[in-house]
């Protein structure tokens, strides 16, 4: 299998996993939510948490294979 080939399937396995987490993980303690008349703000700060730590470890995991 080619190198270009390996990177493919990385990049798919990343693409299932962050849409896995995307339905899993929506509204998490420490979100902001404000709702007030007709405006309504979402500021999602664990969930981008999360998300860096995760990709932090995969990013990691991937350069440890180069």
């Amino acid at each position: 299998m080619t190198d270009f080939g390996k990177m493919l399937i990385v990049i798919g396995v990343i693409l299932i996993v962050i849409g896995l987490l995307s339905g899993i993980v929506g509204k998490l303690p420490g979100d902001i939510s404000f709702k007030k008349g007709n405006v309504s703000f979402y500021f999602p700060i664990m969930t981008s948490i999360l998300v860096s730590i995760v990709l932090s470890i995969i990013f990691i995991i991937i350069s440890k294979f180069r």
